[in-house]
């Protein structure tokens, strides 16, 4: 686990810094310059790109770090890099031809209820063919456990680019009707800067051969694309589906809601990017007692690491609103809540997903993705109706929740490993002690020192309880050599 916790720190702290940045664009420059409405016309556009992405990777980037371990040779290493790259053109060229075919009339429904998104639909396919391309090379860069530039890259680029734009718009030097534009050339400068870094970190001998096991590549890129775009579907349907049924401005402020939620899986984004390649190489090299070892202390330590996350945020919510002074983005209050526990409950099965998508038996991945995106579709249909965006959140937690369960109980049948044990209930029972105890104290300081005064008390016990209760010998380590 050296290298995991090494390069997780690395991740940790990128994340971070992303996310600090990302909170200045969507508390104050997203709503004091482009305004309610190009707001939540920027969070559509993105949300159904990112809808598109999988089917225009065509589950690329998920192939190489499958697969690439798999290989004992560097020629057959070559030869596969080598193709892997051509395969999301198979879906991009026909993708792109229907898009000039039929432009208007997807214009026209996308825009059905909010008509400013009709001038914007080669956004959607345009950023959905740079961040495919760029999941692809990123992957290259981490299969030779390089992950920290990459990363870098994906959290920091796309949030300093929008924060530069955002300080453009307000001193008039790009409207914000060419907002969406500029960062879709900016996307492609970070692919650029992506794909020079891949080649720099492992140039293969470029071949027009083809692996021997090509149609077992090609097999498995097909599922996870269709796997790929039904779980896409769980994270941006709601923010696509919200402009159907509530006025753009809703989408917003569900989004800013939805950005605090997320600080939770700070840790699981970090250590996913080095862990993921780690299990396909236990599974690859049939290392049963290694992936166990792996499944339950990322569940452990994630579920850790996420809680203490978890009670920063909404032990902190009411105050943080507080500061942003707008009463409309705080009536998504409840939303942040049920989304962050959304998220622990899915930081809670650890290297789960990345044991799914590798293993044998990866098909299952496509009913289990389909079922997700099916079952939150209807959810949402209805909740939304009756609860606005409450409703998306709920729809969001209940499929997570439950979905969660049945992919613990499947590994478990085919593998005989699971990520949990008593240790689990302890953590859980701490985090919502913590979290029920805390809640009922109201310090009387401004907005702003109630967030550093409950910060610090939250950290404090916490902290202490996680290690003198020894709940994660790892964190004891961490925590001993600091002290030293």
């Amino acid at each position: 686990m050296g290298i995991v916790i090494k390069q997780t720190s690395k991740n940790i702290i990128t994340i971070s810094l992303a996310l600090f940045i990302g909170a200045i664009n969507t508390l104050y420059f997203y709503p004091e310059f482009l305004k309610d409405e190009y707001y939540g016309l920027v969070v559509f556009l993105l949300a159904t790109s990112n809808l598109l992405q999988p089917l225009m990777s065509l589950g690329a980037q998920h192939t190489i770090i499958k697969f690439y371990s798999s290989f004992n040779d560097t020629r057959s290493k070559d030869d596969f890099l080598s193709s892997i790259i051509f395969i999301p053109l198979i879906v991009i060229l026909p993708v792109t031809y229907l898009v000039v075919q039929l432009h208007d009339s997807l214009g026209t429904f996308l825009s059905m209820k909010n008509p400013i998104i009709e001038s914007y639909v080669w956004v959607i396919f345009l950023v959905a063919f740079a961040t495919s391309y760029f999941e692809v090379f990123y992957a290259w860069s981490r299969v030779q456990l390089k992950s920290v530039f990459g990363n870098a890259l994906k959290e920091i680029y796309p949030r300093v680019s929008v924060l530069t734009l955002l300080i453009l718009v307000s001193f008039g030097l790009i409207q914000k009707e060419d907002f969406v534009w500029w960062l879709t050339g900016l996307y492609y400068l970070r692919l650029l800067i992506m794909v020079m870094y891949s080649l720099s970190v492992y140039k293969p001998k470029f071949s027009l051969s083809l692996p021997e096991n090509f149609k077992e590549i090609i097999s498995y890129s097909i599922y996870i694309l269709l796997a790929g775009s039904a779980a896409s579907l769980l994270i941006d349907i709601d923010k696509y589906m919200i402009p159907q049924k509530e006025a753009i401005s809703q989408t917003a402020y569900y989004a800013v809601a939805v950005f605090i939620a997320t600080v939770v899986e700070i840790p699981g984004r970090a250590m996913f990017q080095i862990l993921n390649p780690m299990v396909a190489k236990a599974i690859n090299n049939n290392e049963v007692s290694n992936l166990n070892d792996l499944y339950q202390k990322s569940s452990s330590n994630l579920l850790i690491i996420c809680g203490f996350f978890f009670l920063l945020i909404n032990l902190n919510i009411n105050s943080f609103y507080e500061l942003m002074n707008n009463q409309f983005y705080s009536d998504a209050i409840w939303v942040v809540l049920i989304i962050s526990f959304a998220k622990l409950i899915q930081m809670s099965f650890g290297c789960g997903p990345a044991i799914l998508a590798t293993s044998s038996f990866y098909k299952i991945t496509l009913p289990f993705s389909i079922s997700m995106a099916i079952s939150v579709y209807f959810l949402n249909d209805y909740l939304i109706d009756i609860y606005g965006i409450n409703g998306a959140a709920i729809s969001t937690l209940l499929v997570l929740f439950l979905f969660t369960i049945l992919k613990v109980l499947y590994i478990n049948y085919k593998l005989k490993i699971h990520p949990y044990n008593f240790n689990t209930i302890k953590i859980i029972t701490l985090i919502f002690s913590i979290y029920f105890g805390l809640n009922l104290i109201d310090l009387n300081f401004s907005p702003f020192f109630n967030i550093i005064a409950k910060s610090i008390i939250v950290s404090m016990l916490y902290i202490s309880l996680v290690y003198f209760l020894k709940l994660s010998d790892i964190i004891n380590k961490t925590i001993d050599s600091i002290i030293k």
